[in-house]
């Protein structure tokens, strides 16, 4: 029988946030032209109802993140791990500070370009995961 231990729930909890984080852009993405044509008001509204949802699941994927890397013994790993693990943690960053931006601003330029940079970056942080893990 397979065992469920901590480290099987930690990493769990980790990709089901990062699923929730950048799975949920992928979608608001492909809904936005169709909300539009709801109403002005209707991609507000969805964008409001996704944030309650996105945004405690990104905080989820910083936590578990930072479980993840108590558990890694850093000293042991080469080199290219360290450079991999800070692309990823950058990529991180830029994710959650243009979603933030996005959501604070009215300029619609702005918030196109905002929503591009953390989904790109989301999607960037998600593959230097995978690659740390394989």
């Amino acid at each position: 029988m397979v065992e469920i231990d901590l480290d099987s729930i930690r990493i769990s909890l980790h990709v089901l946030a990062v699923s929730v984080w950048v799975g949920g852009q992928i979608v608001m993405a492909g809904l936005i032209p169709l909300l539009r044509g709801l109403g002005a008001e209707t991609p507000k509204l969805a964008a409001r109802r996704f944030a309650m949802v996105a945004w405690p699941a990104f905080a989820l994927a910083v936590i578990t993140g930072i479980w993840n890397l108590l558990e890694v013994s850093l000293g042991d790993l080469e080199a290219s791990y360290h450079m991999t693990l800070g692309l990823k943690l950058v990529a991180v960053v830029v994710s959650g500070a243009a979603a933030a931006w996005h959501s604070l601003t009215s300029s619609l330029p702005v918030r196109a370009a905002t929503a591009a940079v953390a989904l790109l970056s989301a999607l960037f942080a998600l593959f230097t995961g995978v690659l740390l893990v394989g």
